[in-house]
């Protein structure tokens, strides 16, 4: 089904779902007014059509402990960047990448179970044909 564009309704349920993913319908079609019914389709109508691509789960800081989560920021040589984002898929500590503009052609989003393997991802990252530069920052706490 082709996406849409969502109006103010689907903006603040896709918000509230970001807030608590877990949220029964009936609390909110309370909290925005409208019918669980009204709540549901739009619910439906999101996943159906890709805007909505699944339901997560926070955790609390002290449950990542002992995780390294980081960000790399990389500059590509002149291969296709396509064939540079195949590769990196193919790395399982590799969580999200991102294409950007400016300095850096892609951003990833890295997370290991320790220093030593985080390194190990680094250097895997590293000697993927195409990759030019890096830069890499420890995340260190998040809001």
């Amino acid at each position: 089904m082709k996406s849409k564009v969502l109006d103010r309704l689907d903006q603040e349920l896709i918000a509230q779902l970001r807030v608590d993913g877990r949220a029964s319908v009936s609390k909110l079609s309370t909290l925005f007014g409208v019918s669980r019914a009204t709540i549901q389709a739009r619910i439906d109508r999101l996943v159906a059509s890709g805007d909505i691509l699944g339901f997560t789960i926070r955790v609390k800081e002290e449950l990542e402990q002992g995780q390294v989560s980081a960000i790399m920021m990389l500059a590509i040589s002149d291969k296709s960047t396509a064939q540079i984002v195949q590769r990196l898929k193919g790395i399982p500590n590799v969580i999200k990448i991102h294409t950007t503009n400016g300095a850096w052609d892609l951003v990833l989003h890295i997370v290991s179970s320790s220093l030593s393997e985080f390194d190990q991802v680094l250097q895997r990252i590293r000697l993927v044909e195409g990759v030019s530069t890096s830069e890499t920052s420890i995340l260190l706490s998040s809001q």
